[in-house]
């Protein structure tokens, strides 16, 4: 039977959310675990893990990703991984001054996209089937002081997701302004509010549900 990639957000909120736990996600496919990102309240279940990877190791949140990292015998890192089937890249994001990442993860069923936080929608994300995506901000770009990076709008990524043909689209980084969107029953024109425990399923023959 082919295998399915299983996708499990451990938490949708952008930094200090009032609402949800930090932005992290569990990789399954196989006998193989990683996580990404995440952090207090957002930790992967018990179990072994292959990795656990991160998209900025100069987060706000490093020290204590570092602490349940090293609970499981693991260091968060950016890296790339090669799983056998199970293929992860480590790809470039414009987000702030120093270097970040999303990720490519690609196995049989299909390609992932994990990239929580960009200034600017990353083009390697294109004919994703699934993307995992910045929300912290709902119709106007957050940029932050001095001109060195920031966070996309919701409006402007669901725009660029939908043109660069990405199948479904996730919103896994959900910010104040975002809050008071979902509040007043606003949804985005295209894409999904994530949801917290929720695991979304990759198979060769459904794609993501």
């Amino acid at each position: 039977m082919p295998l399915r990639l299983r996708l499990t957000l451990l938490g949708v909120g952008a930094m200090a959310s009032p609402r949800f736990a930090p932005a992290g996600l569990l990789v399954a496919y196989g006998r193989h675990r990683v996580a990404f990102d995440g952090g207090p309240g957002a930790e992967p279940p018990k179990g072994r893990l292959d990795a656990w990877l991160v998209t900025d190791e100069h987060a706000e949140l490093r020290s204590a990703l570092r602490r349940l990292a090293a609970e499981r015998g693991l260091e968060p890192h950016m890296t790339d991984m090669d799983l056998g089937t199970l293929r992860i890249h480590a790809l470039p994001v414009a987000h702030t001054s120093h270097p970040t990442c999303g990720y490519r993860i690609e196995a049989e069923p299909g390609a992932v996209v994990w990239a929580p936080e960009f200034r600017t929608f990353p083009a390697w994300a294109a004919a994703a089937d699934l993307m995992f995506a910045e929300a912290s901000s709902w119709d106007r770009p957050i940029r932050f002081s001095g001109g060195v990076g920031g966070h996309a709008p919701v409006r402007d990524v669901g725009e660029l997701a939908a043109r660069n043909r990405v199948g479904r689209l996730v919103y896994a980084h959900i910010g104040r302004p975002c809050l008071r969107a979902m509040d007043a029953g606003l949804t985005p024109e295209y894409g999904e509010w994530g949801c917290e425990g929720r695991t979304y399923v990759l198979s060769a023959r459904h794609r993501a549900r």
